[in-house]
């Protein structure tokens, strides 16, 4: 960052896999940003490594889905799937996970998603998220620590000190975006408590090196829990062969994370691969806590909360750093429309009532499954939880309820935030429907953009021919498709997905929210646009 940098539009804290995001959609959205991390530069920790179908879709929206899985731990895990219990990787196999609940990395999306899946390690992945950043405008500055700030009704004020030399600058921006951890400085400062069920346990991340082939033989999993007298805990592989993630379970109230010296991680190594004699060699080691907290507001005047700043959970469903990566999609266009003056300040209002609900019930979701997990070494496990919803309805079916989105009152969902079958309600993501455009296959998720998008019917003239005059009169930008124009619908699936009919229309947010719909034709089609515009963005 230039010792001239005066002044930024955003300003965010923290480098991790949520501010990454942060800065990514920011920038995607050609909104320059400055990122200040803490820490010398990105960990080399493997860490989290599942994106799930939806943070996928998310980087397919911003052309990055090729690069991420060409990277080394994408195409090495590729084939992998399944959780396993087992005495040890070397011994008795105690079990699956084969609940309803839980969808496997093979488990054909297609019908739900135009992607899928992807196993890439944190370390890897949070690279091609800041070379991305980066080359779209945003700019980082590492071994810089946000010392203090301060809000007035019109920016931020943020004293930044370099953790080499001590020097401290002044750095003023629009808005401030905390994605700096769980125990948030920013959010402390902003006087923002966690409510939740709290810690759910401790455990240390032992990244190690070790040929275990010939105990993993042709088996491909994703993780497998080691249950026996030595070692209680989950092994993880990186490549499948020598290189290795082993979660172990300890108490922080009787032990101390430095006891674990390299050799007592060696000795944990070899119980959890049942060799005794095993060749081990300790890479790296981190405690780390589980627990299920959320934020009790997301937003506090010009400071938003994104990532574990807002929100922690157990990694059982590999819904954390998703969760954070969607908070960062949800609140950059909302940013970006109102730093552009597409939209007033009330935008942002939208950010806490849609994404808090949201983010306390999946980490809700993610505790559930951390206590359904020990039912795996059971000979005869009872039933699941029944109040856990299958991974498809965190991923794709949640919905949001504030002034962003306009649902008549027959629109609404099921209580909670849950819905199995949104079909096209305002406030739930836009359904994949594939289509051609322009004679190339596309999803319906690949029409959303940097502007708000109305997708009208075969047979909608008057709302595509409405809507461009409806725009220049709420001064909002907006683009317009029609199916049987450059934009096809081939099985003929568009309406029903969204539940409208051929003379409907459906107006679908930057971020692929779908923001109001209407199943046929309406009297006065402008003035019924220019309403639903003015009011989503609240001009």
């Amino acid at each position: 960052m230039s010792e001239k940098q005066q002044h930024t539009p955003v300003l965010v804290a923290g480098a991790g896999l949520a501010g990454l995001s942060t800065a990514l959609f920011l920038s995607w959205h050609r909104v320059p940003c400055v990122v200040v991390e803490r820490h010398r530069g990105m960990s080399p920790h493997p860490r989290a490594r599942g994106i799930n179908p939806r943070a996928m879709e998310l980087m397919r929206s911003v052309g990055l889905e090729p690069e991420v899985r060409s990277t080394e731990s994408a195409r090495a895990l590729a084939g992998n799937s399944g959780v396993l219990a087992a005495q040890s990787l070397a011994g008795h196999q105690m079990g699956a996970l084969h609940e309803q609940y839980f969808m496997d990395v093979r488990t054909d999306l297609s019908a739900l998603s135009p992607t899928g899946w992807c196993l890439c390690h944190q370390d890897e992945f949070e690279p091609v998220i800041r070379r991305r950043a980066e080359e779209l405008g945003a700019r980082f500055s590492y071994f810089t620590e946000l010392e203090s700030f301060e809000q007035t009704a019109d920016g931020v004020t943020a004293l930044l000190r370099d953790r080499d030399t001590g020097e401290v600058r002044t750095l003023t921006a629009d808005y401030l975006v905390a994605a700096d951890g769980p125990d948030s400085p920013v959010r402390q400062a902003l006087g923002i408590g966690f409510e939740g069920p709290g810690t759910t346990g401790h455990f240390l991340n032992i990244h190690f090196e070790a040929d275990l082939t010939e105990q993993v033989g042709d088996r491909r999993f994703i993780m497998c829990y080691t249950f026996n007298d030595a070692v209680r805990g989950a092994l993880m592989p990186l490549d499948n062969s020598r290189r290795w993630l082993l979660h172990v379970v300890f108490d922080p109230a009787t032990e101390d994370a430095a006891s674990f010296t390299d050799e007592r991680c060696r000795d944990l190594v070899r119980a959890a691969a049942g060799v005794p004699d095993l060749e081990v060699k300790v890479l790296g080691a981190i405690p780390w806590e589980a627990a299920g907290r959320t934020a009790t507001a997301f937003a506090a005047g010009r400071a938003f909360l994104v990532g574990d700043a807002a929100h922690v959970m157990p990694p059982s469903g590999a819904f954390g750093s998703n969760t954070g990566i969607q908070d960062a999609h949800n609140l950059a266009w909302k940013l970006a429309a109102v730093l552009r003056g597409e939209a007033g300040p009330g935008l942002l209002d939208s950010y806490d009532p849609e994404r808090r609900p949201v983010c306390a019930a999946t980490v809700e979701q993610a505790v559930l499954r951390s206590k359904d997990r020990p039912r795996l070494a059971a000979k005869e496990p009872a039933p699941a939880n029944p109040a856990i919803h299958a991974d498809t309805e965190i991923w794709f079916g949640w919905q949001y309820r504030s002034p962003a989105v306009l649902p008549a009152p027959a629109d609404r969902a099921p209580d909670g935030v849950w819905n199995g079958d949104p079909r096209g309600l305002p406030g739930t993501r836009a359904p994949h429907v594939p289509l051609t455009r322009d004679g190339q296959e596309v999803s319906s998720l690949d029409l959303f953009t940097r502007t708000p998008v109305l997708v009208a019917g075969p047979e909608a003239g008057p709302w595509a021919g409405a809507a461009p005059a409806a725009a220049r009169e709420a001064g909002v930008a907006l683009e317009v498709l029609r199916l049987g124009d450059t934009l096809h619908d081939p099985a003929d699936a568009w309406g029903a997905a969204y539940g409208v009919g051929p003379e409907g229309a459906v107006l679908m947010r930057p971020d692929g929210v779908v923001a109001w719909r209407s199943a046929g034709a309406q009297d006065a089609p402008s003035a019924v646009l220019g309403d639903v515009l003015k009011t989503l963005l609240d001009r």
